[in-house]
C-alpha cells in the first residue's frame, strides 16, 4: 500500500504520494514535522530536522508535481515555477534534490505564499 501525506499550508491541503526512497521512509518517520516558510522565486521550502543523502536520481531540474529533499540545505523544496536559476520556462532547484513525493494539486496556487508563514506535514493513514 503506498504511503500518503499531507502538506498544510494556509489554507491549502496538499497530499503527496510518497515514493519508496530512503528519503520518503526518513520523512514518513519524523512525521509530523512542523515549520516555517522561505521563498525562492516560485519555490516554498522549508527547513526540516532530517538528514538524507543525494540520492543517485537527484536532481535540480524537477517536473511540475515533485516534492523535493534537499540534502545539503535540510529543507523540503516545492518548486512550482521559475526560480532565480531557471532557464527558460524549467523548474530548477538551488542544488541536486532528492524527489521524495508527488501531488495532483495545482502547485501554481502556492505563489500567494509568503515567507514566514507556517507549514505542517501530516500522515495520511
Amino acid at each position: 500500500m503506498q504511503r500518503k501525506c499531507k502538506i498544510c499550508i494556509k489554507n491549502f491541503e496538499i497530499n503527496v504520494n510518497l515514493r519508496n526512497t530512503p528519503t520518503a521512509q526518513e520523512i514518513w518517520k519524523n512525521l509530523p514535522i512542523a515549520s516555517d516558510i522561505n521563498t525562492w522565486g516560485e519555490e516554498v521550502y522549508f527547513y526540516v530536522l532530517i538528514s538524507s543523502k543525494t540520492e543517485n536520481d537527484a536532481r535540480e531540474v524537477v517536473k511540475f508535481g515533485d516534492i523535493a529533499f534537499w540534502p545539503s540545505g535540510k529543507a523540503i523544496a516545492i518548486g512550482f515555477g521559475r526560480t532565480p536559476v531557471s532557464q527558460g520556462d524549467e523548474i530548477r532547484l538551488a542544488d541536486k534534490c532528492n524527489i521524495w513525493g508527488t501531488t495532483d494539486f495545482d502547485l501554481k496556487k502556492l505563489i500567494e505564499i509568503k515567507s514566514g508563514e507556517k507549514v505542517m506535514i501530516e500522515k495520511c493513514e
